[in-house]
Formats: C-alpha cells, sequence, structure tokens
C-alpha cells in the first residue's frame, strides 16, 4: 500500500488550518485526537458518517498540516501535528481545543 503524502510543516498555512477547523465533523475529529493522545485508527475516528465522507475529511485534515496518518497493515492510524503545529502557530491550536472545551461546559449562571 502506498504511503500518504504530507505536507512539510514549513508549507502549513495558517488559513488552512482555520478552513479545516471550520467544519464541525473535522473539528471533532481533531478534539478526539487531542483527547486521545494518542495515534487512532479512522474506525475509532467513525463519527457515524459514509466512508467516502470521512476520507474527505481526513484528506482536508491532513492537507491542512492537522493530521498525519500512517499505514500499518490495513489500519490507518491518525494522529494530530500538535506539537509540531505549536511550534509553528503558538496557542492557535491550544486555543481552539480550549475553546471548544469551553463551549460544552455549562454557563456558571
Amino acid at each position: 500500500m502506498r504511503q500518504i503524502k504530507h505536507p512539510a510543516m514549513e508549507q502549513v498555512e495558517l488559513i488552512e488550518i482555520l478552513y479545516a477547523l471550520a467544519d464541525p465533523t473535522r473539528m471533532e475529529i481533531v478534539v478526539r485526537l487531542a483527547k486521545a493522545g494518542r495515534k487512532l485508527t479512522c474506525g475509532e475516528l467513525d463519527l457515524n458518517r459514509p466512508k467516502s465522507s470521512m476520507s474527505h475529511h481526513f484528506k482536508i485534515l491532513r492537507s491542512a498540516g492537522l493530521v498525519e496518518t500512517v499505514v500499518d497493515g490495513t489500519e490507518h492510524m491518525n494522529s494530530l501535528r500538535l506539537a509540531e503545529i505549536e511550534q509553528k502557530y503558538p496557542g492557535v491550536l491550544e486555543s481552539v481545543l480550549k475553546a471548544t472545551q469551553d463551549s460544552a461546559a455549562p454557563d456558571s449562571l
């Protein structure tokens, strides 16, 4: 099986990251990867969507530089490129992930 191409971090643009995160499905994938703190298979990130739809979302996340997918036999193992993104754009992804946690918390009023 062929290996999946990923952009070098020098090629990653902030606008592409923000575009990728603007979609709720892709945002959910990123949040789940961040919470897991480990590589997850595509099956673990299914989200009850068609396989073709999920393939498209992973392609967008990879091309934005957010996710790295490694083929391991028949499995596609996905991980968040958090450290690399943090080095290039300090605080951006951490802030987005924190905002998703904050918005999920009930109002204190």
